[in-house]
């Protein structure tokens, strides 16, 4: 992964910084929101009584919001930077590259406006309405052809893996929301899916699923494969591997979906052929953590006294933990007892927190300080405390959920000895209460987090410049 050359290319860094400080406000608004949802389901009357405030208004915005404009920048940011660095070339367009910007946030501006009120499309992941998807269509595929033209005109023979990872995402993700996104409009704020029941439900865990495999896994990856070289200073572990990762991976993915609808009308086939396959992408999951992992060798010693290394590190560790975990719940006896219950929600979380938000949280920290013109962050100790409070707060989160799944998994399956069942769907709501409050606690720990790294951030940004730094930054590009 060389990045060396007589004459510096001049990259275009003003889109990785808006994205990247994007990604901090974002991640701060979207997981506030998820805090205050998650009060409101042992505390109710947090909801003042007002319409856009209630838990089914604000929960699409807040996994769109963390999804989407928190991830979304993140991957916006880091996908520019990759390819820029790695192809010595500046961007293909920097006007596409303007547009992707303000396109993107006009998306999630629409989305906070548009929830709240109710104007929804009732798919998960997929909620915004068809003018929206509109939008969202226009800005990916600008996106997709300032990438890949990126990589058309680059200066270096070989395309570095961590491109592959960001293509193939960038790709697929375009097919997969045009495609459940298909709908007859019968307003400006009302349409309905071309899709009829079965068929609609299959085609929305086809896109919701990659969805988690698409834009939350291939894209996160590829950031893993250059930031976790670059922070640790050691080359890939084993780059074959990285490459036998990104196939199987793009392979098996796609087909995971109907692990969604186990028990549902969809064919006992389509079924059992989600589960198999979920159960297959273990292996290249765990290929693609250990290789992340064992890049490290030789070099554990920086853990100690690197935190921006230990984010990236760890969320490793959460993403290998996440996909044992799905395969293992994609197996039908498994989901007769987790599905619908706080166990899913958990999952969801461990991956979501623990990996994509600690992977963009490393790698937000180790371009700062590049993108500004800083020999460093402002305070690494402010990053290690931002690291204990995100650790604790995932592991409060997902524990939490862990119980009070299994809890209502089995009150909800048992029964009298006259067929009966033994508790009522409120008895087992009272019983999880106190597991809600832990993933409250958890919450706020991770935002807190997010706090501080926004004034980590901000006093690293403000910091002033050595004459030799802002001509260096200027040389890479930052007008």
């Amino acid at each position: 992964m060389s990045e060396t050359s007589q004459v510096k290319p001049n990259y275009n860094y003003k889109v990785v910084r808006q994205f990247t400080i994007m990604t901090i406000v974002w991640g701060i608004v979207g997981m506030s929101v998820g805090v205050l949802i998650a009060a409101q389901l042992f505390a109710p009357a947090l909801n003042f009584d007002i319409p856009w405030l209630t838990y089914s208004r604000l929960r699409p915005l807040h996994t769109n919001a963390v999804i989407f404009a928190f991830g979304g920048c993140a991957l916006f940011a880091t996908s520019y930077y990759i390819v820029q660095r790695t192809c010595q070339v500046r961007l293909f367009s920097d006007k596409l590259a303007t547009f992707t910007f303000w396109g993107w946030q006009a998306v999630i501006v629409l989305a906070a406006v548009t929830l709240p009120l109710g104007i929804t499309a009732s798919k998960e992941y997929a909620e915004l309405e068809w003018p929206i998807d509109i939008l969202i269509a226009l800005v990916w595929i600008a996106y997709i052809i300032n990438f890949f033209g990126t990589l058309i005109i680059r200066k270096t023979s070989h395309i570095y893996v961590a491109n592959w990872f960001l293509g193939g995402f960038m790709l697929t993700v375009a097919v997969l929301h045009i495609g459940n996104s298909m709908a007859i409009p019968v307003s400006m704020t009302k349409s309905y899916s071309i899709y009829a029941g079965a068929v609609d439900a299959m085609m929305q865990w086809w896109y919701g699923h990659n969805a988690v495999g698409f834009f939350l896994t291939a894209g996160f990856l590829g950031m893993m494969y250059y930031f976790v070289p670059k922070q640790a200073g050691r080359p890939v572990y084993s780059y074959r591997l990285s490459i036998v990762h990104f196939w199987a991976l793009v392979s098996l993915y796609i087909w995971a979906g109907p692990h969604h609808l186990h028990y549902t009308a969809l064919p006992d086939w389509t079924q059992s052929l989600g589960m198999v396959m979920s159960v297959i992408l273990f292996v290249p999951s765990w290929g693609g953590m250990i290789n992340g992992i064992m890049t490290l060798s030789g070099a554990w010693h920086k853990l100690r006294t690197d935190p921006i290394l230990r984010f990236l590190i760890v969320s490793l560790s959460f993403y290998g933990m996440s996909t044992f975990e799905g395969p293992m719940m994609a197996i039908k006896t498994v989901n007769a007892l987790s599905h619908y219950t706080d166990w899913t929600v958990g999952h969801v979380h461990s991956g979501a927190l623990g990996w994509v938000a600690m992977v963009s949280i490393g790698s937000v920290y180790h371009l700062i300080p590049i993108l500004f013109g800083q020999p460093k962050m402002y305070s690494t100790k402010l990053i290690n405390i931002h690291f204990w409070l995100a650790t604790i707060g995932v592991v409060l989160y997902i524990v939490a959920m862990w119980m009070s799944g299994v809890l209502q998994g089995l009150m909800w399956r048992a029964v009298n000895a006259d067929g009966t069942l033994t508790y009522s769907f409120v008895e087992s709501l009272e019983a999880s209460k106190p597991f809600y409050v832990v993933r409250f606690i958890g919450g706020v720990f991770v935002v807190a987090g997010m706090l501080i790294m926004a004034y980590n951030c901000y006093r690293t940004v403000t910091a002033p410049k050595s004459a030799s730094v802002e001509g260096e930054l200027a040389l890479g590009g930052a007008k």
